[in-house]
């Protein structure tokens, strides 16, 4: 099932709570850390633009790309509001092409965990590894499978003035996928409800795999941290960090 149709002109309502200034703050933090202080950047699985704005502010020519256009919709409607000169792409991370190289390519928001076969996985990292400039960095968050364990079975519903949600998650171990469910009922201005419904799935990767994939790719993994520090990953972590560089080109 294709995601983030309906569903897109509400993520930003029902996603309130992501810190995006906090996370993009960090996000430019690392590519500081690591030499990338101004230059083209693409944003892989950028969704309605939130990341992708904060470092156009900071300086970065962005790039964004995503597989929904009814996310991409939401993102361009963003840029003409706040000016800034972001172009957008609807690609499929698993086969995205770009006119040139770029100095970093960043993914948050766990948009690497819904690459569910490793092979495919490998194949996104070539991609990022072809597309970097030589030594270029890349930046990208993954949910753990402790996060995933945490999770479980449950549901999660919240409602609100302009609608409401219901979150029903199974997590597969022995596939590693984690399935959630989601029925939105959004109120338009006649106070009638829509329902939309969605399945995602995501996967996890224990950090070994990461690595072996990176390697696979051609690219160098660097460095691994506890979401929002500099702390190496520990097993309680439910979101880390990952950084990975360019080595040479491999497709």
């Amino acid at each position: 099932m294709e995601s983030y149709t309906g569903f897109a002109e509400f993520y930003d309502l029902f996603m309130d709570n992501i810190p995006y200034e906090e996370w993009s703050q960090y996000v430019i933090k690392l590519l500081n850390k690591y030499g990338v202080r101004d230059g083209i950047v693409l944003d892989m699985g950028c969704g309605t633009g939130n990341i992708t704005e904060f470092l156009a502010h900071a300086g970065y020519d962005m790039i964004g790309i995503d597989n929904s256009e009814d996310m991409l919709a939401a993102a361009m409607e963003k840029r003409y509001d706040s000016g800034l000169d972001i172009l957008y792409l609807c690609q499929d991370m698993r086969e995205f092409e770009l006119y040139g190289t770029v100095a970093a390519a960043v993914s948050i928001c766990d948009s690497m965990n819904y690459i569910l076969e490793y092979n495919e996985l490998v194949q996104v990292f070539k991609l990022v590894n072809n597309y970097l400039d030589p030594n270029g960095i890349f930046i990208f968050d993954l949910n753990t499978i402790h996060k995933y364990e945490m999770m479980g079975d449950s549901v999660i519903a919240e409602n609100r003035d302009e609608g409401s949600f219901i979150w029903e998650n199974s997590f597969h171990k022995d596939k590693m996928l984690n399935q959630y469910d989601l029925t939105i009922f959004a109120k338009d201005e006649d106070n009638r409800y829509t329902k939309f419904e969605e399945t995602h799935l995501q996967r996890g990767y224990s950090l070994d795999e990461i690595k072996s994939a990176l390697n696979d790719a051609g690219l160098v993994f660097m460095d691994s941290f506890s979401a929002f520090t500099e702390n190496p990953v520990n097993d309680h972590d439910e979101r880390i960090y990952i950084i990975a560089k360019e080595r040479g080109k491999s497709i």
